[in-house]
């Protein structure tokens, strides 16, 4: 549930974890979003390529394939370990998928099993392929299964994701079998455990390069102080006209830091339809839809905004 992270900054969180990044071609300008939205961002997605060599995998994940444009990914992990950056912003890998799967990763929940391909999985996952056969024979080396693991972990760190938010492309769609070789409840113990310590890397160095100078990252939103004491959710029957509370007002200024406002005077103490839009516009940034979306908080949505004790 996030805003997708800037070419740079993504290149920057995979190298400061220890990750060796070869940036191809025109990649920060690749992608899809003619076709359709990119973000919010809930989740990073394995795959793995059904091929075998490098540059042919990298040239085929960029260049896409007759039926299906490139990008396929957003970047390619091979063999060695070293990651190979193909696009930046929406990519042809994930397809259709399971909503239920979509909302326990936006949950951090345990995930159902996958038995309909109803949503647009291309909006919301970072996508990464990895250099695999993937008929059960072909081995996957240690070094690879440590980049998976940093790339994960790199972007998880980025968005203040658990281990939850990484699953398998045969997680998300029914038929699938990637990435097939191992686990992905081990590779997201893995996960878990790196995330525990701090980055392995000093944020530079890596192969390829380009001429462009790096876009001007977007300014973070405001964040409570460590230490901040949040407000309970007070439950959904709390919002309605002509509630009055400092609780509202606490949880405008939240929206408002998150660039979540439908405000023309700022937030007050009284319930308004300003606030349900802001809401609402939060509960959509989440990834939730529909009467999801209502912009009356729900426990789930209240708990990750985040609202100081006034």
């Amino acid at each position: 549930m996030a805003e997708p992270l800037s070419a740079s900054r993504l290149v920057e969180v995979l190298r400061k974890e220890g990750l060796t990044v070869h940036e191809v071609r025109n990649w920060r300008r690749h992608n899809r979003n003619s076709k359709g939205p990119w973000g919010p961002l809930n989740g990073v997605m394995i795959h793995h390529t059904v091929t075998k060599g490098t540059e042919s995998s990298v040239n085929l994940c960029y260049e896409g394939r007759s039926g299906l444009p490139g990008p396929l990914c957003h970047g390619v992990i091979d063999k060695k370990g070293e990651v190979w950056l193909v696009g930046n912003g929406r990519a042809n890998h994930a397809g259709l998928g399971d909503s239920d799967v979509l909302r326990a990763v936006v949950n951090e929940s345990k995930l159902p099993h996958d038995n309909a391909a109803n949503t647009d999985g291309n909006r919301h996952f970072y996508g990464f392929e990895c250099i695999n056969l993937g008929d059960g024979d072909d081995p996957w080396p240690e070094e690879q299964k440590v980049a998976i693991e940093k790339v994960s972990a790199a972007i998880c760190r980025a968005h203040g994701w658990t281990e939850k938010s990484v699953i398998g492309h045969k997680e998300w769609q029914p038929g699938k079998t990637d990435p097939r070789g191992f686990t992905m409840n081990g590779m997201r113990d893995r996960i878990k455990k790196r995330l525990a310590g701090k980055p392995s890397g000093n944020g530079g160095g890596g192969g390829g390069g380009t001429d462009e100078k790096p876009a001007p990252e977007r300014p973070a939103p405001e964040r409570p102080r460590p230490g901040t004491r949040y407000e309970r959710f007070p439950g959904g029957g709390f919002f309605q006209a002509g509630a009055h509370s400092p609780i509202i007002t606490a949880m405008g200024k939240r929206l408002v830091a998150e660039g979540c406002s439908h405000y023309e005077d700022g937030p007050g103490p009284y319930w308004t339809e300003a606030d349900r839009k802001s809401y609402a516009a939060w509960q959509r940034k989440l990834g939730f839809g529909g009467k999801d979306a209502d912009g009356i908080p729900g426990k789930v949505s209240w708990e990750r905004l985040r609202v100081p004790k006034s």
